[in-house]
């Protein structure tokens, strides 16, 4: 029988004496990471080019009616600034399913959230960073676009007054939408491992949605329900974020025969929409709270 003694070999490992950034740095650094990942930055090229030719569709369609405006001396844009993220909703979804899954999916899907958890970060750190760099992302990608206009009204010598009332108002509403999509389309996403099954699930809660509650309205408004049309735009995100800027931002509502929500239903329209924001982030909450483990 072998009497060798058991021995501990020095391997030349060091003690850290230097500074201990936190769970602040850690939290902050993963934000980063995320919106940065959002647009492919610090990826492979391969990964930049859907985010970017999306964000290019967002922008190119304001540059033209700025260009437009500037030639034929319009006195107001094409397309107020609280209506463009309801135009161009098919690709922010478009890019929401992209995005969503690349941010949490890998993580669970390689198992790299108990990693995340060791040390210093916590579940709730992780949460938020996700979160916030997902509304973040898409504020981007919808406040770029609204950018353009109101440089191009004032590039037109439209009122500046008005424009800049506008513009705020639209800020307000694209930056309502981000928190409820970012939300929503996490939350789909990390219901899964798989990235494909995240994309087809944020396909079909943003455009299934939309497409049904659409269709319904249209029947109601040709039957003369137009108090019936204003209650099924509950039922959808994007019809939900057109009810809130109806009702408080002074737009003009894509319902059929632009029966929007008065300003009581819209006090409905707002409590829905800031539940759905808080519940998005709860469930977050406890779906980490078993994936951390």
């Amino acid at each position: 029988m072998s009497t060798d003694l058991t021995r501990i070999h020095n391997i030349g490992y060091r003690n850290y004496d230097g500074p201990r950034l936190g769970r602040a740095y850690a939290r902050r650094s993963l934000y980063s990471q995320s919106l940065r990942g959002s647009y492919g930055l610090g990826r492979s090229a391969k990964s930049k080019i859907l985010p970017m030719i999306l964000f290019a569709v967002m922008c190119v369609p304001a540059a033209i009616m700025v260009a437009v405006a500037v030639a034929t001396d319009l006195k107001d844009l094409p397309v107020s600034y609280t209506r463009y993220a309801i135009f161009t909703q098919a690709i922010i979804a478009l890019f929401l399913a992209a995005q969503a899954p690349q941010s949490v999916s890998r993580d669970l899907r390689f198992k790299t959230v108990p990693l995340y958890f060791s040390r210093p970060i916590e579940r709730v750190d992780y949460v938020l960073a996700k979160y916030g760099a997902m509304a973040s992302s898409l504020f981007i990608l919808t406040a770029a676009p609204l950018v353009v206009l109101y440089l191009g009204s004032l590039l037109a010598k439209m009122d500046f007054l008005d424009q800049t009332k506008g513009f705020g108002q639209g800020l307000l509403s694209v930056a309502l939408l981000s928190l409820l999509f970012g939300g929503l389309g996490l939350v789909m996403a990390a219901l899964t491992p798989r990235r494909g099954f995240g994309v087809a699930a944020v396909i079909a809660t943003m455009t299934i949605t939309y497409g049904a509650v659409s269709t319904v309205q249209a029947i109601a408004s040709a039957s003369d329900a137009d108090g019936a049309v204003q209650w099924l735009g509950l039922f959808s995100p994007i019809t939900l974020i057109d009810g809130v800027q109806t009702a408080f931002l002074g737009a003009t509502s894509s319902f059929p025969g632009e029966a929007g929500p008065s300003a009581g239903v819209g006090v409905v329209y707002l409590l829905v929409v800031l539940a759905l924001i808080l519940g998005s982030y709860a469930v977050l909450m406890g779906r980490y709270r078993k994936v951390g483990l």
